[in-house]
């Protein structure tokens, strides 16, 4: 073993309160939710809207995200165990949550949300996109902090112990993930600031599940596996539940480019 290698043993809790623990996940990823309700507000005002709601969908999506997550997690990723003892699934205190699960979970939460309170699904989505690559980018920061969803061992310079698990070195794919979201995150503020509003609504769903899923799915390749079974394919099981979310990105993208054209 290489001692140039940097070795990550850092606790995943950062303080214990009593029976209590604040986790360094828990504050990335309630973290990236409260800056994201902050952009949300400038959009808002920036489009002459009213921000009196977003309190209200900042608790929806929240709910949505981790119920989403923890379902797709429980019974996609861990399903012999969890339905062998389905009083674990409500203890997501442990730890497991899909990234795939709690985008859909949030999907849904987007449209009980609009339905209820009077609002443009497709235009709340779009907006959405915007601080919802900045979560997922924090996420997979605290990820980072929890030692988990590791890459495969590797022998590049930049490749990281995580001591928690074992001594070898590995890919740190959660901060390739991390970049690339927050790269996703910048891109598409850019675009926010110079695109007409109604461009904006038809492009950006397209453009984040496209590029979202794009990256996880070649990232994929460099990340040891996460689920207790194996496809009778050379994909992983999130390389399998990336392909329809991309396949719906390009199909949202021609459209949007399209209607675009006609539209002029």
């Amino acid at each position: 073993m290489s001692t140039s290698h940097i070795i990550w043993n850092i606790d995943p809790v950062l303080l214990h309160l009593g029976p209590l623990q604040l986790r360094w996940y828990g504050i990335f990823f309630v973290g990236s939710f409260l800056v994201g309700l902050y952009i949300m507000q400038r959009i808002y005002k920036r489009e002459k809207r009213d921000p009196a709601l977003l309190d209200t969908l900042l608790i929806y999506l929240l709910v949505g995200t981790v119920v989403g997550a923890r379902l797709m997690h429980c019974l996609v990723y861990e399903p012999d165990f969890y339905l062998s003892h389905p009083i674990e699934i409500l203890k997501v205190w442990k730890g497991g949550l899909a990234s795939h699960g709690g985008l859909l979970g949030v999907l849904i939460a987007l449209y009980l949300f609009t339905k209820k309170y009077h609002e443009s699904y497709l235009w709340l989505m779009s907006r959405i996109a915007i601080p919802g690559a900045l979560v997922a980018a924090s996420i997979r920061i605290g990820n980072f902090f929890n030692s988990e969803i590791v890459g495969i061992p590797s022998d590049k310079p930049w490749a990281i112990i995580f001591s928690r698990i074992d001594m070898l070195p590995r890919h740190p794919v959660q901060l390739y993930e991390s970049f690339s979201y927050f790269v996703l995150f910048c891109l598409l503020s850019i675009l926010y600031l110079t695109m007409k509003p109604k461009q904006v609504t038809r492009l950006f769903p397209g453009l984040f599940f496209l590029f979202v899923f794009t990256s996880r799915f070649f990232l994929e390749f460099v990340k040891t596996k996460q689920a207790d079974y194996q496809w009778d394919i050379p994909l992983s099981t999130g390389q399998v539940l990336s392909i329809p979310f991309i396949l719906l990105g390009i199909i949202w993208i021609i459209w949007a480019l399209k209607d675009t054209k006609t539209a002029s």
